[in-house]
């Protein structure tokens, strides 16, 4: 699968404000924005900042393998993410960390139930160092290195439960190998030596790890298979580098291997490879949507159920016996459901919901009683707003390739002659889905139409529409986005004159397009960790993306062969064409798209005369982790669009603990 290297979380977001002479006449630090388009009384009430980019009060329970605990993420009294844990049917619950700066951000339980896995990073540099924390004690070691290694947890099996499977770049910085590590003892094994540009890898039942997926230099993808530890590998399955294919699971017996295939489909499918024979048998597929979730028994590893993400996700459930399952979890209330988590013997589990108009409930289900019980919302204080629908949509681009995306507009008003915001997803190998997005609901709650589209490129839509955006940065992909822009016009829901362009990652990326490429469409941009420079972009890719590059190279360009045409689709050399207020925000230690891209057109922009308002956090990477620098920006973010769109603001007060800089 592609890694998708500049996926870009709204959750998390980096700012950068520049200041210049020109700049500041951009800023006008009014008290008040100029009146909006639309009478802000006719709106819904105004939902302060806080609430959409603070952080959440409780989120990501997850049941204990002995079904006794619950573990959950909650801030500390200085708004840092702890793991909490309660005792299920108490409220004894209580902090289990004390972590600094970002906090904790995910877990996972190991399967001897005393034990709690989690990353954690240096200020978002992504060098994961992977940490033990014992419950009952509340005593924490780390499990890998800290300088220069990043960890990844690959694996944990019931059957093994004081065992982790973890990749790490230790041998090498170029290339993961497999280490085999005792939860409970610390001590590390080196398991399983990269066998050559490997990305991902498959444990059987055993706990022996015994595929791998490698990558050519044609940027195709091999399957490799191994009968035992001490084995050789062999290749039994090959993908072109306009395929794509991923290992699940091996069945028990360890004679099928499970994997989502698009070899001989446009989409993935469920596939069962018989590793005697190397014929695959499809389970499950969809015509037209990938099959994106996978739901596999814990116990006997047989699929249950997919998900097949439309303009929603809709479950084929594939064994009889789990079909009153999915029917009782589908009647607790609206949304787009999907498991958690589950405890050893399968018998409860945790499970959320999505809605675009509320953010994600979570609810304990016990399998035998088919009863859910609510367990908490993600921000119980938007139960009291009202917060707007997120419509699918689709249009035609302009060469007939059908375009899916969703419309947001503000409640209380007629969807007419709107202010506009074009919210371009990162990746760009995701896709923007149905659901609660606090972007999405915060541009929305100050008066903006928000338009997000899955342009050609995006994933889910098979392999003709992923394909069809290779090579297209700046190009057809950018015209997919204008025509969703021209679609909204037609529909007289879009303010000709008053539309913007944001985005974070590939989003910060297009927006940058948006504004130097087609400057008169766009009244406004917000460019939120983007690259500027293809050139220096793929040349300064982390070094553990090495078994990657040629994916990045048969998608995007090769740094040293096309140069011309890079050059030709960077923003930075056409920096002299952009004409509307632009704010660039980038995060100092962002290991993904480095700081430069960011400085270089600043730079050239301030060398030519232009304005450009930049901010860099010096605490932040790929994103805003911190609820602090979160708020800071998108104060700025909508005070620039509230002075040039005419929407809502919240006035600025004076937000303390953020690390962001003017430069």
């Amino acid at each position: 699968m592609i890694n998708r290297l500049f996926l870009f979380q709204a959750t998390g977001l980096v700012s950068l404000l520049l200041l210049s002479a020109l700049a500041q006449s951009w800023i006008a630090r009014a008290t008040l924005p100029p009146a909006p388009q639309t009478p802000p009384q006719k709106l819904a009430s105004l939902i302060s900042r806080d609430i959409f980019f603070g952080n959440p009060p409780q989120s990501q329970p997850k049941i204990s393998p002995d079904g006794r605990y619950l573990a959950y993420i909650a801030p500390d009294q200085t708004s840092v993410l702890q793991i909490w844990l309660k005792t299920l049917g108490k409220n004894d619950d209580r902090p289990l960390t004390q972590a600094k700066q970002a906090g904790i951000r995910n877990y996972e339980w190991a399967y001897n139930g005393t034990h709690i896995l989690f990353p954690q990073d240096d200020n978002g540099n992504e060098e994961y160092q992977l940490q033990r924390l014992n419950i009952r004690t509340q005593a924490i070691q780390a499990l890998t290195p800290k300088s220069g290694v990043r960890a990844e947890l690959i694996g944990l099996n019931p059957q093994f439960p004081n065992e982790a499977l973890v990749a790490m770049n230790q041998r090498s910085p170029l290339q993961f190998d497999v280490y085999r590590i005792n939860i409970k003892t610390g001590k590390t094994t080196l398991d399983t030596t990269n066998p050559g540009n490997g990305i991902d890898v498959t444990a059987d039942k055993q706990f022996q790890v015994r595929a791998a997926h490698t990558v050519r230099p044609d940027g195709g993808k091999n399957l490799a298979l191994r009968d035992a530890p001490n084995q050789p590998w062999r290749i039994i399955r090959q993908w072109e580098p306009n395929s794509e294919g991923r290992s699940l699971s091996f069945s028990n017996d360890g004679k099928q291997l499970y994997l989502l295939d698009n070899q001989t489909s446009d989409t993935l499918q469920l596939k069962a490879l018989n590793l005697a024979s190397s014929k695959a048998k499809t389970l499950a597929s969809d015509a037209h949507n990938d099959i994106t979730d996978v739901m596999l028994h814990p116990q006997t590893r047989q699929p249950i159920a997919v998900g097949i993400y439309r303009d929603r996700l809709h479950w084929q459930v594939l064994d009889p016996a789990y079909k009153a399952d999915f029917a009782a979890i589908a009647k607790v209330q609206p949304g787009d459901v999907r498991w958690q988590n589950c405890d050893r013997r399968f018998t409860r589990c945790i499970i959320f919901y999505t809605s675009d108009r509320q953010p994600t409930t979570y609810y304990l289900y016990d399998r035998r009683t088919r009863k859910s019980a609510k367990l908490f919302s993600r921000q119980p204080p938007l139960a009291q707003h009202q917060l707007a629908p997120m419509q699918p949509i689709t249009y035609q681009a302009r060469d007939g390739l059908t375009i899916h995306g969703y419309l947001t507009a503000p409640v209380g008003v007629p969807a007419k002659n709107l202010p506009t915001v074009l919210w371009v997803h990162g990746g760009p190998w995701a896709r923007d889905k149905w659901g609660y997005n606090a972007v999405v609901q915060w541009l929305a709650n100050r008066g903006y139409a928000v338009l997000q589209v899955n342009f050609r490129g995006s994933t889910g839509y098979g392999k003709k529409f992923l394909n069809a955006g290779n090579r297209e940065w700046a190009g057809k992909m950018h015209l997919d986005l204008l025509d969703g822009v021209e679609w909204l016009k037609r529909q007289g829901i879009a303010h000709p004159k008053k539309i913007a362009i944001a985005g974070g990652s590939y989003g910060g990326y297009a927006s940058l397009v948006g504004m130097t490429y087609t400057p008169d469409v766009f009244a406004a941009g917000v460019d939120i960790v983007g690259p500027s420079n293809l050139i220096t972009l793929l040349n300064s890719l982390p070094p553990y993306w090495f078994s990657e590059k040629p994916i990045f190279e048969y998608r995007l360009g090769n740094p040293l062969k096309d140069q011309v045409f890079l050059k030709q689709r960077s923003p930075v050399f056409f920096a002299h064409q952009i004409k509307n207020p632009l704010l660039i925000a980038h995060g100092a230690n962002d290991p993904r798209v480095k700081q430069s891209e960011s400085d270089q057109i600043v730079q050239t922009m301030r060398q030519q005369g232009k304005g450009v308002e930049y901010w860099v956090y010096s605490d932040e990477g790929h994103g805003f982790a911190k609820p602090a620098n979160r708020r800071h920006f998108f104060a700025q973010m909508e005070r620039l669009l509230a002075e040039h769109l005419g929407g809502r603001y919240e006035l600025e007060r004076q937000i303390s603990g953020h690390s962001g800089q003017s430069r």
